[in-house]
């Protein structure tokens, strides 16, 4: 099994650049190189499973400062400072005395084997000069592992932490290796006796940045010198304590009362800052919670902190009645007072986090709210945009039948109903839309119909205006059609900001002698709108018809052969109201594909599970569970498991609970199980 990973390139103190590679196990039969460890990660000749530690030139060449782990020789990589790595994620360079932290992500082997040596563990590491950090040979706390032949299965000796030899066939590089050094942190899956701040569960250990405060610094000056590490999986950051010469003496929790959604980086600003780097809950996925995030001290009282605000309803006839509300909390524990802004200078005051309010002119109206605690500090919350006098229409799409699962070759019913309270729907002011999005994300699916339903918002626009007196979308009328003008200016990436000011300024003499009209009155944004939805209609990607409201799409034979996403997008834009711009809504239905992947399976979706290196889980204990959640039955009539082993188990799968409705029970891994119906066309949690 071959992983990849993303790693980190800092700079020490004199500005030498390192570099680290990762790779993993060992077995030196003939054709399986691959597998053994001792040619990459354990050979001095490599620069797998290293961390490298270069002078960059001003020409772009490097040099080998002094103090790496060996002279240029036949058998020995000058490049390389650390080896002896299996993984080593995240690197993090001490800028006051160049010492070099790292992670390590070891093995998922949960437990001891007396014959074969030590479980898995993940490390974190410190080096204050060039060494070797034992993979494949030691983990942990120099725990050795046993020479092992693969060609009879036979056992051998422990490996010697302080004489480590290296006579794999697969090996390049010298035979005798430097002393292994131990770790500086390590744990496994289970609770750590010598760590037991880590926790337990699944690991990814990381190394980040060592502080250093000074008065006025970012941050207090207790955390002066420490070592900040952070895991993945279990989302916890620690701080180090360690002594003068750094050997490490505690670890305690920091930032507890924040959520990070896997943190995958954390580097020191300029600002002297930590920024970290969130990867998202999901595995191998566009994370909607994936994104950068900064953190600060506050000293003393702390301003409230709002979570939220929503609108129940953002748009509504006359008179409209608006009820917002803010999610805000105060980490001090201080009585918090409520100050609404509903635009046009008008403001009210609440001691409760909710305000009603009765609209009864005609506008658009930017509604905020900022919360003040008892010590007069002081959080305002982002804009949100409310409408009185229009209502946005109702966007439905209904889909017969199963409501999780799409089937290849099976049709797929579909229906989009629309209203819009106070007009008349126009159909062809309708755009549905069906695509397919590669994994269980759907950031990209959704970006994409918001770009539609804004040419949609500026088809609606142009309608309202007086445009279509002069236009038309494709024939020639007082002034050039719209497709005319999307044609010429396509190529010109100043165009949105260039016709938008001729709608706003006027113009004459481009299509002829005819002028165009100023239309002052109209705001940029809108003007802007409106030239979008003229250059869509010239842009090859928009050349898509709109599906019929009602009707059926046949996935593929092949269409889930990537586990791909079914989609589809509903919007429509009505024509706005007197002093009111359109109003659009959008809406989206997913199918997932009904072949699911232990890669989309989370942590907390298991119990008596471990997650190997390639996705796949395994049953560590003699028992466990896989939960599957939100699941729509209808019509699904078997349920096929496919592992990779044929080991028979006793499989039990039940419907919302461990102890619930049992659907079916097999004696087989691999089995394609018919399960008694579900027809009540709810969505369910699956237990297998």
């Amino acid at each position: 099994r071959l992983r990849c990973h993303c790693n980190s390139t800092p700079f020490d103190v004199p500005n030498q650049k390192f570099v680290n590679k990762g790779y993993a196990p060992l077995d030196n039969r003939p054709g399986l190189q691959q597998y053994d460890a001792r040619r990459s990660a354990g050979n001095t000749n490599d620069l797998r499973g290293k961390i490298l530690r270069i002078k960059v030139n001003e020409n772009g060449s490097y040099s080998i400062p002094e103090g790496n782990l060996f002279k240029k020789t036949e058998k020995g990589r000058p490049e390389i400072y650390v080896m002896g790595n299996r993984n080593p994620y995240r690197i993090s360079v001490d800028q006051k005395n160049s010492y070099l932290y790292w992670g390590e992500v070891g093995p998922d082997a949960s437990n001891d084997d007396e014959l074969r040596g030590p479980r898995g563990y993940d490390e974190v590491n410190q080096a204050r000069k060039a060494g070797n950090f034992g993979w494949p040979l030691f983990i942990g706390n120099n725990y050795p592992y046993k020479a092992y032949d693969f060609t009879n299965g036979a056992n051998g000796e422990a490996f010697d932490a302080t004489k480590p030899i290296n006579n794999s066939p697969n090996n390049t590089g010298f035979n005798d290796l430097p002393a292994a050094q131990s770790a500086f942190i390590w744990y496994p899956y289970g609770e750590s006796k010598e760590f037991p701040q880590v926790g337990s569960g699944g690991r990814t250990a990381m190394a980040g940045p060592v502080l250093y405060t000074q008065t006025n610094s970012a941050y207090p000056t207790y955390y002066n010198g420490k070592l900040i590490i952070y895991e993945w999986v279990r989302g916890w950051v620690k701080a180090v304590t360690m002594s003068p010469s750094g050997d490490y003496l505690s670890m305690e929790p920091i930032m507890s009362n924040l959520s990070f959604a896997a943190p995958i980086d954390m580097e020191l600003g300029p600002d002297g800052k930590i920024y970290v780097l969130e990867y998202g809950k999901g595995w191998f996925s566009k994370n909607p919670d994936a994104g950068i995030a900064r953190v600060d001290f506050l000293k003393g009282n702390r301003p409230p902190v709002i979570e939220a605000l929503t609108i129940e309803k953002p748009s509504g006839l006359l008179p409209y009645k608006m009820i917002a509300k803010v999610n805000a909390r105060d980490a001090d524990g201080g009585k918090l007072t409520y100050i609404w802004n509903l635009g046009n200078g008008l403001k009210k005051t609440t001691v409760i986090p909710q305000l009603t309010h009765v609209f009864t002119k005609v506008g658009e109206y930017s509604i905020s709210v900022s919360v003040v605690d008892n010590a007069n500090a002081s959080t305002k919350s982002k804009s949100i945009q409310v409408f009185a006098g229009n209502e946005h229409p109702m966007v439905d799409i209904k889909i017969a039948g199963n409501k999780t699962f799409y089937f290849p070759e099976k049709p797929v019913s579909y229906e989009v109903l629309v209203s819009d309270k106070g007009a008349t729907v126009n159909k062809d002011r309708i755009f549905i839309s069906s695509s397919y999005t590669e994994g269980t994300d759907l950031a990209g699916a959704q970006l994409g119909h918001q770009q539609v339903a804004q040419t949609m918002i500026g088809k609606s626009l142009m309608m309202k205006s007086d445009c279509s007196t002069c236009h038309k979308v494709s024939e020639t009328s007082i002034g050039p059609a719209f497709e005319k003008i999307s044609a010429k200016y396509q190529k010109d990436s100043k165009a949105i900001d260039y016709l938008a000011s001729k709608v706003i300024k006027g113009s004459t003499g481009v299509w002829g002698e005819i002028p165009m009209p100023a239309h002052s009155a109209m705001k940029e944004n809108e003007a802007k709108q409106i030239v979008e939805w003229v250059m869509s209609l010239a842009a090859k990607e928009n050349k898509v018809a709109s599906l019929p409201a009602k009707g059926s799409i046949t996935p593929s034979k092949t269409a889930n052969n990537n586990k791909t996403v079914l989609t589809f997008k509903a919007s429509y834009a009505d024509l706005g109201a007197k002093g009111l711009k359109p109003l659009s809504t959008i809406n989206t239905l997913n199918l997932r594909s009904n072949v699911i992947s232990s890669n989309s399976i989370q942590v907390q979706e298991m119990s008596g599970f471990n997650r190997d290196d390639n996705g796949s889980l395994t049953l560590a204990k003699k028992e466990g569970w896989i939960k599957l959640e939100d699941i729509d039955l209808t019509d699904v009539k078997s349920i096929l498991l496919s592992t990779t082993n044929n080991e028979n188990c006793e499989i039990e799968i039940r419907l919302d609970s461990e102890t619930g409705r049992l659907l079916t029970k097999a004696l087989s891994s691999n089995a394609n199980l018919p399960i008694s119906e579900v027809v009540d066309g709810k969505f369910h949690n699956i237990f297998i």
